[in-house]
């Protein structure tokens, strides 16, 4: 209930400070100014536009199946809101504490493609309907690497528990932690910080975030990968026919996927909500900087962390956006099937040999 109570507010405030930051960023790339005269700086441009959709009149098309249309949003929303349960916070703040929390994970959010398949074909449109098939398409082509990827992490943790990956990236790790993962190297559990990452115990797994990073971006509908929203071929996508709360609905579960998946990174391969600063000598810097384990201020250094590592993936899925093409359908696919998978496998491959000759 402490971690419902946490995660709604915050996917609620992500999404309003998270559309008027890209607007901005956006315009910084593009070297626009971006929003500017709704309150200082354009920053109450976002509560304009809430205002504005939460008093627009809840339309539902004469032709469309309502059951469907009025579900599909409830349905994708939920799906990502379900997969905050298990990211835990800091090392006493496990969320939902599953020791199979990796799996669920997985599982709980690749069913926003029944809400978005519910969504095409409840609006009896053809343009969300072909926005619709090709988010499934998408979504259903990336999730073989995403998952590969994430496999990769849990072959050289051994655990599928989101906890105990993140405690073995810090200062409360329960097994001794070498430099690079090597039997015979430096033993940096006193150090803590960045030397404890994932990336750090096993650069292996560099590659393995930038095939996740990737297919994060795809799962998200995120530019270059927005083929379902392609507004110059389908006006919206999947979600053409839908206006006021309802469109809001999606927006919501966009930016909340966007921080999940970004959660989900920092937990995965940059040391979850461990501090990035380690010990050096007598400035002990990591101590500082986490907390005794179970006091207060180990609550709030671990959310910081967290929040801090999620946003910096944030900015980077909307530096993505603004910077490349959208690719075609075809490109999208092989990049997918001829690329990434392949070397997900092979990565897959070398990260099992790593953890049964290298790591102790």
């Amino acid at each position: 209930m402490t971690t419902f109570l946490f995660f709604l507010p915050l996917i609620l405030t992500n999404a309003v400070l998270g559309i008027y930051a890209e607007r901005k960023i956006s315009a910084f790339i593009q070297d626009r100014m971006g929003p500017m005269e709704t309150g200082k700086f354009g920053i109450l441009q976002t509560t304009a536009d809430i205002v504005k959709l939460i008093q627009k009149e809840d339309i539902v098309p004469a032709a469309a199946d309502w059951k469907l249309f009025k579900l599909a949003p409830v349905i994708i929303f939920t799906a990502v809101f379900s997969g905050f349960a298990v990211i835990p916070l800091s090392g006493a703040w496990d969320g939902a504490g599953l020791e199979i929390g990796v799996f669920y994970l997985l599982a709980i959010i690749s069913l926003d493609v029944l809400g978005i398949l519910m969504a095409g074909w409840g609006s009896n449109s053809k343009f969300s309907l072909f926005g619709a098939l090709r988010s499934v398409a998408q979504i259903i082509s990336y999730e073989v690497p995403l998952g590969l990827s994430v496999l990769c992490v849990v072959m050289i943790t051994q655990s599928l528990d989101l906890q105990e990956i993140s405690l073995s990236q810090g200062l409360q790790s329960p097994n001794s932690v070498y430099l690079f993962g090597v039997v015979k190297s430096m033993d940096v559990s006193q150090w803590g910080g960045v030397f404890a990452w994932n990336i750090v115990q096993a650069p292996l797994l560099i590659p393995v975030f930038v095939i996740f990073f990737i297919a994060s971006l795809a799962e998200c509908n995120r530019a270059p990968f927005d083929l379902p929203e392609a507004e110059s071929e389908l006006i919206a996508g999947y979600h053409t026919e839908y206006s006021g709360f309802r469109w809001a609905f999606f927006m919501l579960a966009e930016y909340g996927m966007m921080m999940l998946v970004s959660m989900l990174a920092a937990i995965l391969f940059f040391g979850a909500w461990n501090t990035p600063l380690p010990n050096m000598g007598v400035v002990k810097l990591a101590d500082w900087t986490t907390g005794a384990p179970g006091s207060f201020m180990s609550y709030i250094w671990g959310v910081f962390w967290l929040l801090s590592k999620a946003l910096i993936g944030m900015f980077m899925h909307m530096w993505i956006r603004w910077t490349y093409p959208r690719l075609r359908i075809d490109q999208l696919m092989n990049l997918s099937w001829k690329y990434l998978t392949p070397a997900a496998i092979l990565l897959l491959l070398l990260c099992g040999i790593w953890r049964l000759w290298m790591i102790a």
